[in-house]
């Protein structure tokens, strides 16, 4: 089972179809395509701030499981938290648009609609990854726990082999690191953020 079918498991895919007025079929395809991305946000924020224990305390303090809740919930959900989540992850907008385009590309889905979709994803993953730690607070006691689920849930959630995780994500991560390597060059996020770069330039 992969990421996409868990949260959709959970009712997230079809809430967020709805608050979009899309299809749910459309919100799954674009969730398969908008996913690695998310997930290769996460890893580089675990590699870059301090591992899980620090991507935990970040989960903690943009609000936890609740981020799940709140996608879920009959309220309409409050975006600016996934946009915050994604201002973490991907560090700028412009990302944020090369990854709606390139999921655009790959399913000939609206870029607007997959732009649309990010925050709901980034709550949702961010959300689920705090649940699947035991963690209820914003302490950010992840770190126990969210290792072993990563590398344990997550593992084969992409459909990844027994490859050694990339970028020397050892321990409770190696799941996560298969997990992110798909294509075999490290994090998808790496890719785009050089086009990224290169536009700029």
């Amino acid at each position: 089972m992969n990421l996409t079918d868990i949260l959709a498991q959970a009712g997230g895919i079809e809430s967020m179809a709805k608050e979009l007025g899309i299809p749910p079929a459309i919100a799954k395809q674009g969730a398969d395509a908008l996913l690695p991305a998310i997930l290769g946000g996460f890893k580089k924020q675990a590699q870059s701030g301090g591992g899980i224990e620090g991507l935990g305390g970040l989960i903690g303090q943009l609000g936890g499981g609740g981020l799940l809740d709140s996608v879920l919930g009959p309220q309409p959900t409050p975006v600016g938290q996934g946009n915050d989540v994604l201002g973490q992850i991907f560090g700028s907008k412009d990302v944020s648009r090369t990854v709606a385009g390139q999921a655009a590309t790959q399913t000939g889905i609206d870029s607007g609609i997959l732009k649309q979709m990010l925050p709901f994803l980034a709550m949702m993953v961010a959300g689920y990854l705090a649940k699947q730690g035991g963690q209820g607070s914003a302490s950010g006691g992840l770190s126990g726990g969210l290792g072993g689920m990563l590398g344990n849930v997550l593992g084969g959630v992409m459909g990844g082999g027994a490859a050694p995780s990339a970028g020397g994500f050892g321990g409770g991560l190696g799941g996560l690191g298969k997990m992110l390597d798909m294509d075999g060059d490290g994090n998808p996020l790496d890719d785009i953020m050089g086009m990224v770069n290169k536009m700029r330039g």
